[in-house]
């Protein structure tokens, strides 16, 4: 549960256009986060894909960086420089040996210190194909995770940690508010046609169903 502070406690949800340019994208999100920091918020919520939308398929897979790549260690080194907490919805992160070459979706939590809080790597992928509209198949190019992490306790309170299609359901959502979620994010980049059928609907739903409070 919240304390007082924590409900009182001042966030920013920086929604960025990025692009292919991983050091445009950092530069944008720097400015956000800097103005944040100087409005006096405890933390700042980036959405899925904050580090690059790939042109095609085999320039994301180039671009694939770790955890301890010079991505995240400029993030790390920013949050520290601010003193903010950092919620980055979703790293196009380079899987392990048995990947194949895929990315992992991964959404990381650093604290105000610099350090890595949490990493939670996104369980449901997008596959969808509807003929003449979209077509995306995330599978394509990205391993799926294989657990739900714990909520993750931050200034703001606890934060559990999914990403995007992970909305969709509600076992999801309620099995973090049964390990003590006070908020849900669900940074996200969600297609213009799913978006506007369904996307404020489900994260009613999964706010009424838990009764918690959701970012995205």
């Amino acid at each position: 549960m919240a304390t007082d502070a924590e409900k009182r406690a001042l966030i920013a949800v920086c929604q960025m256009n990025c692009k292919s340019n991983k050091e445009d994208n950092f530069s944008t999100a720097t400015g956000l986060i800097t103005r944040a920091a100087s409005l006096g918020c405890k933390m700042a919520f980036l959405p899925e894909c904050f580090d690059m939308i790939g042109e095609s398929r085999k320039q994301t897979l180039e671009n694939l960086e770790p955890l301890d790549g010079s991505l995240i260690t400029s993030y790390r080194a920013l949050a520290k420089e601010k003193s903010i907490w950092l919620s980055l919805g979703g790293l196009h992160e380079k899987g392990p040996e048995n990947a194949d070459g895929k990315a992992m979706n991964a959404h990381i939590v650093i604290n105000n210190e610099g350090e890595i809080a949490s990493v939670y790597r996104k369980v449901h992928l997008f596959n969808l194909e509807i003929p003449g509209v979209i077509r995306l198949i995330e599978s394509e190019f990205s391993m799926a995770g294989d657990r739900v992490v714990e909520p993750v306790s931050t200034p703001v309170g606890n934060i559990g940690l999914g990403i995007c299609y992970d909305v969709r359901f509600a076992e999801f959502a309620i099995a973090l508010a049964k390990a003590g979620a006070d908020i849900l994010t669900y940074p996200s980049s969600f297609t213009v046609p799913t978006g506007l059928a369904h996307w404020e609907t489900l994260l009613r739903a999964r706010a009424i169903e838990t009764q918690c409070k959701y970012f995205h």
